[in-house]
């Protein structure tokens, strides 16, 4: 695209810009005279009766009549070719419009609001005429005339906002600004060098020379849980600062991350760049601008920081690469995995996946040789791995209504005696999955969908977790309006949290779920306080299983191993085990030996056996022979259509004349339509098609070719196209 010249467009000229609205094509606009663009310059163009902003594409051919004019040039950062180049290939992939992948890399105009600032208290003048204990004590955590924030300063003082307050008024404190917080500091790569085993050296000279060599290449750091992944891959982080150029950590869920925060900063002695949803307003601005800058030398951040114009990329991590997380099912449905791939390839620059439990995918390619394969195959300083046995609930049944097994409740109690953490683990939200009448049978159900609303006792609430619908839970039966008959099937946390403070009355219990009231701060606090020891009993959904290091837990007990194995899904088991092999291993990261008892109807299922064997080449051996007998994913493709409408009347004819126009050529078969397994999301009645070809097959193009043959959808039709679906619902 730039082996366009910048035009000398004194004289006119013409641009092709594209808006990011799911458009797929770029408008020509005229450039008015005295105005120079070049492609990737930001501008501002009228749109039917409005202005929006948009991106110079191509320069045109200086040739259009009666074209609309660029209204004018933005300052803001231009999106490179390269970023351009991720941008149309991304829109490729995918099948989603360009102008749709654009609005991911094209952030919102700077806003010419000064930013606010934030204001601290110093201690100024002398101590009030009526003094009191609290006011005592808020002087005596000023002194030193430090500018302190007033949240810290009242915490540290342990009095309330309202003390603080009342020293400002008597003139012993003073509000000042703060400084503003700096935005892209310069992390030091010799702050604090690391001491690293055998292995780990080893590993990290090769990621280190991968910086070095500055030329794209894929690298898979596979180790145990608690191997010291992090610290190897610091150290390439560091090479590339040390060379002058960027790097951008991408992480599943960033706000969950303060233990890699505090990490990165003990190595480093300042925090990275931080881009997630959560990082707005005029610090979001500029970090855009640091990044684009090359100020930003490291950033961390969710799957959208992979779009962010960076100036001189010098490395790409993905951590945890199998996690299902980076996979972005609405809108542009791309993994945010596969296109840091494709982003180094075009940077030019090393790509590194770490995880304990890689996807098959990575497996597949390290072994081929695609990707260079690290192993840490030990725990760091000798811990060894947990044990785990199997709970076999057919034999060890739980009392009724009870859903912790008597070999599993003696091991919690042996745990808390010694003064050792447990965790409990099932992956299920709320009190419930299921609410119904014992008298006539009713159920609630999500008005929008056709999924059950899941009690969430703690909230007194009913919630459908596919569209957020949520209701009041009721005193009686809407149904029979019979009173005190509805009852809860099925265990979420929350029950379990009931059963363990029944059956350990004295032990500090917590319950980990991600839709708690509080947001992501109240969970990092939370998980703040279990890694110091501040709980005994920890009860979980999946976001405990994400890297947290917990030094004083021992014990790990998983409720439902079998949740999850049962699903139609051909990715179940490999989740199953990724998921579970995670969990396990918070057992035994401190001083002391872990080990982890899984509940099951199945014992001998492959996924358990595998696991218990503690031999995960089984496992991947066994996933990898069965999916290449079968053709699916990495040894072939998939991609999966939803047809939805506001009736199922459209949308079932509408998939049915797409599958009519299928016309699938050799080594493509096309499966449906059926009804997708949520039959109804957000009021909409959805079909799924799914196409199935071997790996050689240009997906792409025959989707394309196909949705053509099929036109344009009419009414309320609206169809979906998923390549490499991580989902089947």
């Amino acid at each position: 695209m730039d082996s366009h010249a910048p035009h000398d467009q004194e004289n006119g000229g013409t641009v092709d810009v594209l808006i990011p609205l799911g458009l797929d094509q770029a408008y020509s606009y005229a450039v008015p005279p005295g105005l120079v663009l070049k492609p990737g310059d930001v501008v501002q163009v009228p749109l039917g009766p409005r202005e929006t902003v948009g991106v110079v594409w191509e320069i045109g051919s200086g040739r259009g009549g009666n074209l609309k004019t660029v209204t004018g040039k933005l300052d803001m950062p231009p999106l490179d070719a390269a970023l351009r180049k991720l941008v149309d290939w991304v829109a490729w992939y995918t099948l989603a419009p360009k102008g749709s992948v654009l609005a991911l890399a094209l952030r919102r105009p700077p806003d010419d609001t000064p930013e606010r600032p934030k204001l601290g208290i110093r201690l100024v003048g002398p101590p009030p005429a009526r003094m009191t204990p609290a006011r005592a004590r808020a002087i005596a955590a000023a002194e030193g005339g430090l500018l302190t924030a007033k949240g810290a300063l009242a915490e540290a003082a342990s009095v309330s906002a309202a003390v603080i307050d009342s020293l400002v008024d008597a003139g012993t404190f003073a509000i000042e600004p703060l400084p503003r917080e700096a935005i892209a500091a310069l992390p030091d790569p010799d702050h604090a060098q690391p001491k690293l085993s055998e292995d780990q050296a080893a590993a990290a000279a090769a990621l280190v020379a991968s910086v070095k060599a500055a030329a794209y290449g894929v690298t898979l750091l596979e180790g145990v849980t608690g191997s010291g992944k992090t610290e190897v891959y610091f150290e390439a982080v560091a090479e590339a600062v040390r060379l002058g150029r960027q790097s951008v950590i991408l992480m599943p869920e960033i706000a969950l991350t303060a233990q890699f925060i505090d990490r990165f900063e003990a190595r480093f002695g300042v925090r990275p760049g931080l881009w997630h949803s959560a990082v707005t307003g005029r610090k979001r601005e500029r970090l855009q601008a640091a990044i684009a800058s090359g100020e930003a030398k490291v950033v961390a951040g969710a799957r959208s920081a992979l779009f962010l114009p960076y100036k001189d990329l010098g490395l790409i991590v993905v951590d945890e690469e199998h996690e299902a997380a980076y996979k972005q099912e609405d809108g542009v449905a791309y993994h945010a995995r596969d296109m840091a791939v494709v982003r180094g390839r075009i940077e030019n620059a090393p790509v590194i996946l770490t995880s304990a439990t890689p996807s098959l995918e990575t497996r597949v390619n390290a072994e081929r040789g695609r990707y260079t394969h690290l192993k840490l195959p030990e725990r760091f300083g000798g811990r060894s791995l947990p044990t785990l046995g199997l709970v076999d609930l057919r034999q060890d049944k739980p009392q009724r209504g009870r859903w912790i097994s008597d070999t599993l409740a003696k091991a919690i109690a042996v745990n808390l005696e010694a003064g050792e953490q447990s965790l409990l683990f099932l992956n299920r939200r709320g009190y419930a999955p299921l609410t119904l009448c014992r008298d006539c049978g009713h159920r609630f159900q999500c008005p929008n969908c056709s999924a059950w609303l899941v009690d969430h006792r703690f909230r007194r609430a009913l919630v459908c977790h596919h569209c957020g619908h949520v209701e009041r839970r009721p005193n009686e039966c809407p149904q029979c309006h019979a009173v005190e008959s509805l009852t809860a099937c099925g265990p979420g946390v929350e029950r379990l949290a009931e059963e363990v403070a029944t059956l350990f009355p004295q032990a500090r219990g917590i319950v980990l779920s991600s839709d708690f009231p509080g947001g992501t701060e109240r969970l990092k606090q939370e998980l703040m306080a279990v890694a110091s020891g501040e709980f005994d009993i920890v009860i979980g959904t999946q976001l405990v299983a994400k890297g947290h290091n917990f030094p004083g837990m021992t014990l790990v007990g998983v409720i439902d191993a079998d949740l999850g194995l049962t699903s139609g899904d051909p990715r179940a088991a490999e989740r199953t085990f990724q998921v579970l092999r995670q969990v396990t291993g918070r057992a035994g990261r401190g001083e002391r030996p872990g080990r982890a008892l899984l509940q099951t109807h199945d014992p001998s299922h492959p996924v358990l056996k595998a696991l218990v064997s503690g031999d995960p080449e089984r496992f991947y051996a066994a996933e990898a022979a069965s999916r290449e007998a079968a053709g699916l994913p990495p040894f072939g493709r998939l991609a999966g259509l939803i047809v939805s409408a506001s009736s199922q009347a459209e949308a079932e004819g509408h998939a049915r004349m797409l599958a009519r126009c299928a016309d699938a050529p050799e080594g493509v078969s096309v499966l449906g339509p059926a009804e997708a397994p949520l039959a109804v999301l957000r009021g909409r009645h959805r079909m799924r098609l799914i196409v199935k070809t071997e790996r050689e097959v240009n997906l792409q193009d025959y989707l394309r070719a196909w949705l053509k043959r099929g036109g344009k959808a009419k009414g309320s039709v609206r169809v979906a196209v998923d390549v490499d679906p991580q989902s089947f619902l």
